[in-house]
């Protein structure tokens, strides 16, 4: 490998439109996986509007609680 690559700080690399390669996104519908690339204009945009959260982890808390 060239020395050059490896003391870069890969933080600091930066890519071209040309090296990028698209993600492909992929989310659970009906019980299987499949890409939102497939899906229709609605379905699109349905996906678009949905909104993300973050669980605080109590309820594992409270389910070792209750097992003990």
């Amino acid at each position: 490998m060239c020395p050059e690559i490896m003391n870069q700080n890969p933080l600091e690399v930066e890519l071209t439109d040309d090296e990028r390669q698209p993600c492909e996104v992929w989310t659970r519908v009906m019980g299987y996986h499949r890409p939102t690339s497939s899906f229709n204009i609605g379905k699109q945009g349905e996906h678009s509007e949905r909104k993300y959260f973050v669980e605080t982890g109590k309820l594992d808390t409270e389910v070792s609680r209750s097992v003990h």
